[in-house]
């Protein structure tokens, strides 16, 4: 018999206490402190484990824990081996080389694991050298540009910045990085949530191709159950820092035997089963409408390139991240605007709001337009606009409690007195389901997981009861219970407050859920624009034909049927 890669026997975790709230010093019982609660399971070689579970339940934990990636203080009881090793027993050397040659993490932000002030080439360069110092640079830069074109970065992009890449091709050199050094097992936690359904298929195929060519298993931490479905051997569900049920893919997601796998089916069935809903007649002006519009960007060479190339062979390249660009969104209506990671979505909403100002063309609110307002009367307009991106830490100061952040808009608007706010505030954390209330309001966001913090910066959104919100994949980071009610709470509240979206998303099935039309976007352009159940039945454009069979379906696994 096959000696397992990793075995994890019955496994706790509890956190040190550093949160900032009282309540967590003396409220909490004992047990309930623990992250990871007598957590055993084993995992091959070539093995596909796929672990899910709501945000919070314990699931990035398990996979730090394994790696020794905890902070320190934490409590650690049970045994985790690797290949017959005590990995809590390993040396500090020994720890270092098992991580990255042995095991390699793949974390959910790749900011994380990116260096700002390095080059996407310096970043593969240390990684390699620093374990195979044996390499001359040239066979480790080749060695690191293929496996940069393997998921779809093109060698020409070597020397640029991680800012400078969108946060799906960020994405994509984490990977590529944890696929350097050939390790035995890759830990990849939520590794697709910023990619759009193509790239994921792709990085997908291509770890699991990996795994059969090199016998190297892969523990895929999801909430994505369609896509643990497509891509894993078996399943391991996580409640509260348990696992409540584990077993073969195709039993686990067409026999349920617990009733929360039951309840993240059904969630996950509702999203993907939803009738697009009906087109409302259109007989009023638009609230904001895109004339044309252009957002180009000139990549410029760095001064050494500028000294060794002549005059004439030194022509700076342009993007166009925005092309041309022409569409009308109507009070009440929900657009989708879905396409890959890097297409222009992104900055697409940042250029309607004038967080960056256009090339050409123009973008009219209400009647007005943006492009040629004053810096007073545009953040005037902007109580009416607001946006929810894609990383709350793009808008969660790490200083500020919850409550703090979500009151914020409130006074700087002058919209509520301090009472007024925090009783809005209050009401609002409940709606977004973050309770009990009193115990989130005076938390901080690294008290919070991922899945937590996006409702945090959702709720904050939401607050000034705007005419426009521009979400830029505010759900992709949520388990598929939280999405339905967190979709749901968005339904909710634009009937209530006659709310207009527009809705960027990788996830065709929370647009066909959630959207009244879809536009299609490719390299700048939108291809394809429809009503959305136009899109689903009778897709124009090979794009768009591309996007709908690269989506992970539950029913391809046998479910529902």
């Amino acid at each position: 018999m096959t000696q397992a890669l990793l075995t994890v026997e019955n496994l706790r975790v509890a956190y040190p206490r550093t949160s900032r709230s009282a309540i967590d010093s003396w409220a909490i019982p004992e047990r309930e402190r623990f992250a990871i609660d007598d957590v055993s399971f084993q995992l091959s070689p070539g093995e596909k484990l796929g672990l899910v579970g709501e945000s919070g339940c314990g699931k990035s934990t398990l996979g730090r824990a394994v790696m020794r990636l905890l902070p320190s203080g934490s409590r650690v009881e049970g045994r985790a081996l690797f290949a017959g090793e005590s990995i809590f027993d390993f040396s500090i050397d020994r720890l270092r080389q098992f991580r990255g040659e042995a095991v390699a993490l793949v974390f959910q932000d790749p900011m994380t694991r990116l260096d700002p002030v390095m080059t996407i080439g310096e970043h593969c360069l240390e990684t390699l050298l620093a374990h195979q110092p044996q390499l001359s640079k040239t066979a480790a830069k080749d060695r690191a540009i293929a496996t940069l074109e393997a998921v779809k970065i093109p060698a020409t992009r070597w020397g640029q910045y991680p800012h400078e890449f969108s946060g799906g091709m960020r994405q994509r050199v984490a990977i590529a990085l944890a696929l350097l050094l050939d390790p035995k097992l890759i830990v990849a936690d939520e590794p697709t949530t910023s990619l759009d359904v193509t790239v994921s298929a792709q990085i997908l195929q291509e770890l699991t191709r990996l795994c059969r060519d090199r016998n190297m298993a892969l523990l895929l931490i999801s909430h994505d159950l369609a896509m643990v479905g497509e891509y894993c051997d078996r399943i391991a569900v996580m409640n509260a820092g348990k696992i409540v049920e584990t077993g073969a893919v195709q039993t686990v997601l067409t026999q349920p035997e617990h009733e929360y796998t039951r309840s993240l089916l059904e969630s996950a069935l509702h999203l993907q089963a939803a009738t697009p809903a009906a087109l409302p007649t259109v007989d009023v002006a638009p609230l904001l409408r895109l004339q044309n519009l252009k957002q180009h960007y000139t990549l410029e060479q760095n001064f050494v390139a500028r000294l060794l190339n002549k005059a004439s062979e030194s022509k700076e390249r342009t993007i166009k991240a925005v092309d041309d660009i022409s569409i009308d969104l109507y009070p009440g209506e929900i657009l989708g605007l879905v396409g890959e990671s890097g297409c222009g979505k992104s900055t697409l909403s940042r250029t309607i709001l004038q967080l960056v100002r256009p090339t050409s063309g123009r973008v009219e609110f209400l009647g007005q337009d943006l492009t040629a307002l004053s810096r007073s009367s545009l953040r005037a307009q902007r109580r009416q606009m607001q946006m929810v991106f894609q990383d709350p830490h793009a808008c969660l100061n790490p200083q500020m409690t919850v409550g703090q952040s979500i009151t914020d808009p409130l006074l700087i608007h002058r919209l509520a007195t301090p009472t007024e706010a925090k009783a809005q505030v209050e009401q609002m954390l409940d709606r977004v389901g973050l309770t009990p209330v009193d115990d989130y309001y005076h938390r901080y966001p690294s008290d919070l997981s991922g899945g937590q913090q996006q409702r945090v910066a959702i709720a904050r959104a939401l607050i000034t009861r705007p005419k426009l919100l521009i979400c830029d994949e505010p759900v992709s980071m949520l388990d598929a219970s939280v999405q339905a009610q967190v979709l749901e709470l968005m339904l909710e509240l634009k009937r209530e407050f006659d709310l207009t979206y527009l809705f960027i998303t990788h996830d065709l099935w929370v647009a066909r859920f959630l959207c009244d039309r879809i536009a299609v976007m490719n390299a700048g352009k939108i291809v394809e624009l429809n009503t959305t159940h136009e899109i689903f039945t009778n897709p124009q454009h090979p794009y768009t034909q591309t996007l709908l069979k690269a989506a992970p379906l539950l029913a391809r696994s046998g479910v529902g049927s």
